[in-house]
């Protein structure tokens, strides 16, 4: 059972290194310039069907800042990133066709907001990617755009959603963009969005 455990043990501090690398190289594409990670192990007290190890997801975001516990350290936007990060590259081990993103944009905002959306696109290259947002940046970079509605009418609650052709998709990130009053500036902006987005 030892010789077992530490032989799980090293192939598991071994594909960790790997790993390491994988999600460090995603998080400076999603604006992490300075942030280090690591996977820290530790010996659990007995023998579980997993073995003897408990592992751990390290993190600094900031330059100077030493390594703590993901669950500690992040903020919403920083997590929405790293979950991004993460689901990224587990979907190349698992080959998960779809994949679902809800709040992705939670904390974040402008350059990020383009950053996380760009990201998005290129692993929509390999997997269909749902994503629910209230973004202008990120809305910009959906190849099929929908609106979400939610209507109440006495004790019920009704939820439509609409396909949006190229027009609406326009009128939709306008309004993200400026609010109730859509202007001919919140239109030109919308439209240089999308066009930045291909």
């Amino acid at each position: 059972l030892k010789t077992a455990s530490e032989r799980l043990t090293a192939l598991r501090k071994e594909s960790a290194a790997e790993l390491e690398k994988k999600i460090s190289a995603e998080l400076s594409e999603l604006n992490f310039a300075d942030s280090r990670t690591e996977i820290s192990f530790s010996v659990l007290p007995g023998y579980t069907e997993n073995g003897v190890d408990r592992a751990e997801f390290m993190i600094s975001t900031n330059k100077g800042e030493p390594l703590k516990p993901l669950a500690k350290v992040a903020s919403g936007g920083e997590m929405s990133r790293i979950m991004l990060a993460f689901k990224n590259i587990i979907a190349d081990y698992d080959n998960i066709p779809t994949m679902i993103f809800d709040e992705i944009d939670a904390g974040i905002s402008g350059i990020t907001a383009s950053i996380v959306g760009k990201k998005l696109k290129e692993i929509s290259e390999n997997h269909q990617i749902i994503c629910i947002t209230h973004l202008p940046q990120i809305a910009a970079y959906g190849e099929h755009n929908y609106r979400i509605r939610k209507e109440s009418s006495g004790s019920a609650t009704k939820t439509t959603v609409e396909a949006l052709d190229e027009n609406e998709k326009v009128g939709e990130i306008a309004r993200l963009l400026g609010g109730i009053n859509i202007t001919d500036v919140t239109v030109q902006s919308a439209k240089e969005l999308i066009a930045a987005s291909k």
